[in-house]
């Protein structure tokens, strides 16, 4: 090797961004078949928050199974204890819910938040000492305790709740638009918009500007050799999954807000949604599942104004569409 070929720079690797342009090919493909402009900015908006949301919620089950190698079907467990925790929360407080001050309804809402979060990812340490750690390595074992953890935790909702629908209203001051022009855009989607943001990046810098993540990526690399230099990975990885299981919690609440309602049969009906995202976006891609969650919400809200009777369906079609482009999904990043 040569002076100058030993001094030359690392080629770096050629970035993808076919995947970060797809959402924004699809809005505007949708502009002139929506036909106005502030139609268009509304669900544009809408979508973005919504994915957001669900990004939060999923981010936690491509943390697990990117860095872990676990397939956690019980993951929306997570989601609705969260929700009935900040119920819990909230309820004894309905006086300052319903003042017109931000600050005075943020200082409830980031508590029921912060402990909905907490009993999450306490939750989360009981699922993988009790129904993981035995399992690890055996996907299809996995899949059966997780499920049977789901279902588990869905009763005790039931038992502990009822079966009705608890009602969960937003803070007087998030109601609400702020009006640009003919634009209405909701106050609790920008609000929705920035958390989420907020933890995309700051999940981004952990684990590719922090020890701790290098740490976890070794780990996910070469186990052993890691343990061989006196790291503990084990405990590493279960904060992983901890972590994951306070992200879900807290998605939790912002959906149960977004929807102004609680109910136990939601973690059912968001583990599929997140799962959707999850594979579209790639397994174990937090990348590719920021942009499958703003494309599932994009197509979910253009569908649903445009072609209603598809809004069930438009979900499948959309992982349909993207895998027969990309068979592992948008960013893959193991073939497992």
């Amino acid at each position: 090797m040569t002076d100058l070929a030993a001094n030359d720079p690392l080629p770096k690797p050629k970035r993808d961004l076919a995947p970060i342009l797809l959402p924004v090919a699809l809005a505007l493909l949708m502009l002139p078949l929506i036909g106005s402009t502030s139609s268009w900015l509304t669900l544009t908006v809408a979508s973005l928050a919504m994915g957001m949301m669900i990004f939060i919620m999923a981010s936690g089950l491509t943390l697990v199974f990117g860095l872990m190698d676990v397939l956690n079907f019980g993951h929306g467990a997570f989601i609705a204890v969260g929700a009935y925790i900040a119920t819990l929360v909230l309820a004894p407080f309905a006086a300052s819910i319903q003042a017109d001050s931000l600050w005075m309804n943020l200082a409830v809402l980031a508590p029921a938040a912060l402990l909905s979060m907490a009993v999450s990812g306490a939750l989360g340490l009981v699922v993988e000492r009790v129904l993981i750690l035995p399992v690890y390595g055996q996907h299809l074992k996995q899949i059966l305790m997780t499920t049977g953890g789901l279902i588990v935790a869905e009763q005790t909702l039931y038992a502990l709740w009822g079966p009705q629908i608890i009602p969960m209203p937003l803070p007087t001051s998030l109601r609400g638009s702020f009006i640009l022009g003919d634009v209405a855009i909701a106050k609790y989607r920008v609000l929705a918009m920035l958390i989420g943001l907020g933890i995309f990046i700051a999940i981004q810098l952990v684990l590719n500007r922090s020890k701790i993540g290098l740490l976890i990526r070794a780990g996910v690399e070469n186990r052993e050799m890691v343990e061989a230099l006196g790291y503990r990975i084990r405990r590493l990885f279960l904060g992983v999954f901890m972590t994951g299981s306070a992200l879900a919690g807290l998605g939790g609440v912002m959906w149960a807000l977004y929807r102004e309602q609680v109910h136990a049969s939601m973690s059912d009906e968001l583990t599929v949604l997140i799962f959707i995202v999850v594979i579209i976006g790639g397994l174990g891609s937090i990348g590719g599942c920021f942009i499958g969650a703003i494309l599932v919400a994009m197509v979910a809200n253009y569908g649903g104004f445009l072609v209603p009777k598809l809004a069930l369906v438009s979900n499948i079609l959309l992982m349909v569409a993207i895998l027969m482009w990309r068979p592992r999904g948008l960013y893959a990043v193991t073939s497992r």
